[in-house]
């Protein structure tokens, strides 16, 4: 029974990590410069539509990630023991601090940055601050291949 838990809760980490890191990486590499290409300055109209429905997806996903995590840590022996363990599992510390970073990130970008840019008049800077969001997407895409690369190593 115990390794049919563990199954269960690897298939929802990998789940959650598929659609957030996917999302990202969809948006980034597809829906951003297509929509730049067919429509130009409206594009951030379509791209604000576009984070709208993806951001309850990506909101989800953490919370699966981090509950799932947690599960899985416990049924190989909780934190604590992975820690003293040294070697391949030190490379669990560093994915949790990752993720944790990750997190922090996104929900700074969708509840602090992302009400601050929709307020913010064109001429005061509001390219500046989507210019900023979008790199925080990018840095996030970059922390999500490390935390998979970790994933790898742990593994």
């Amino acid at each position: 029974m115990k390794e049919l838990l563990s199954v269960g809760f690897i298939w929802l980490h990998l789940l959650a990590t598929v659609v957030w890191l996917g999302g990202m990486a969809f948006i980034l590499s597809v829906a951003l410069p297509s929509a730049r290409k067919a429509l130009g300055d409206d594009a951030g109209r379509v791209m604000g539509e576009v984070t709208r429905r993806f951001t309850p997806l990506a909101n989800g996903s953490i919370l699966l990630l981090f509950l799932s995590g947690l599960a899985l840590l416990a049924t190989t022996g909780g934190f604590s023991e992975v820690v003293l363990r040294g070697g391949r599992d030190t490379a669990m510390v560093f994915k949790l601090l990752l993720f944790l970073l990750m997190a922090a990130v996104h929900f700074y970008r969708s509840k602090v940055l992302a009400p601050r840019i929709a307020r913010t008049p064109p001429e005061e800077g509001k390219a500046t601050l989507q210019k900023l969001s979008l790199n925080l997407v990018k840095v996030n895409l970059v922390a999500g291949l490390a935390v998979l690369l970790l994933s790898a190593v742990a593994g």
